[in-house]
């Protein structure tokens, strides 16, 4: 059995995106896709309390969103009639239910920016999602141009290989290059030349580079791949990538529900500088 594809969704243009994302790559590989609607009134209200038991809505929020998701999956089984779709609408934290979630999920997709007030408080929800998923996660934005590549970043960690599986897939699929991006952030020292550093850490690194490249071409030997690497801080070449962009992925470390939102990992600079829209492998797939 395909696991699914799950959508946050909320009724927000950015939900209505990833959905419409989410509907195009099931219809590519037939996995089902299920719409979460992840109600977390009245957890939020000043008296509010998610731990004590809160009353759930009333009947006319109900309605509301009961009628909200009946006109999703309506309009989706318009353009998409082939796609095996479910909604489904639970009373949680909209970024908690997703990760809980994304343990039998094949891909979590949301949108950049949504209406929870979880956002003002805790960080975003998609923040929140990449950086604690069981499963990628890709977070939709941007209206790319038909050719716009896909861009790959890695490292020499064993998240390489997964991005790149992921990114070459969406590259074949759109028919698009695929860009692998290799950057070393600057070496910096009042007792060093920092050209002459980095020129030795070009030359120490780029073989296992050059290698992991020539690799990907073997496999996927009908796919156009450029590659480039360089001495950057990845996050902002990574960010400069995206503006000509369809699709950047990246690897995300956990490092626990606070350190993973506030520490400013390269995955979480994309999340609010890339002008596409990102994809994050998390390392609980090299766990598993």
């Amino acid at each position: 059995m395909l696991r699914k594809i799950i959508v946050g969704y909320d009724g927000s243009p950015a939900a209505g995106d990833a959905l419409a994302w989410a509907l195009d790559e099931a219809d590519r590989t037939r996995a089902p896709v299920e719409l979460i609607h992840a109600d977390d009134w009245p957890a939020w209200t000043p008296v509010g309390d998610p731990s004590s038991g809160s009353p759930p809505p009333d009947s006319s929020v109900v309605e509301v969103i009961g009628g909200m998701m009946e006109r999703a999956i309506t309009a989706a089984k318009r353009t998409h009639p082939m796609v095996d779709l479910s909604a489904k609408t639970v009373h949680a934290v909209p970024a908690q239910a997703l990760i809980d979630r994304s343990r039998r999920a094949a891909l979590v997709v949301v949108g950049g920016r949504g209406h929870s007030a979880v956002a003002e408080l805790l960080g975003s929800v998609s923040s929140a999602v990449s950086a604690h998923a069981h499963c990628p996660v890709v977070v939709v934005r941007g209206s790319p141009a038909s050719y716009a590549a896909v861009v790959a970043g890695v490292d020499d960690s064993l998240l390489a290989s997964p991005i790149l599986d992921l990114a070459a897939a969406q590259a074949s699929a759109h028919r698009v290059p695929l860009r692998v991006i290799r950057a070393w952030a600057p070496a910096t020292s009042i007792w060093q030349d920092g050209k002459v550093t980095a020129l030795e850490l070009m030359e120490r690194e780029r073989g296992p580079f050059d290698a992991l490249v020539t690799d990907l071409r073997d496999i996927h030997p009908n796919l156009k791949i450029e590659a480039e690497a360089l001495v950057e801080h990845p996050a902002a070449a990574l960010t400069r990538e995206s503006a000509g962009a369809r699709l950047v992925v990246v690897g995300s470390r956990g490092r626990g529900a606070v350190r993973g939102l506030v520490l400013g990992s390269v995955s979480q600079h994309l999340l609010r500088h890339s002008t596409c829209s990102v994809a994050v492998i998390h390392d609980t797939l090299m766990r598993a």
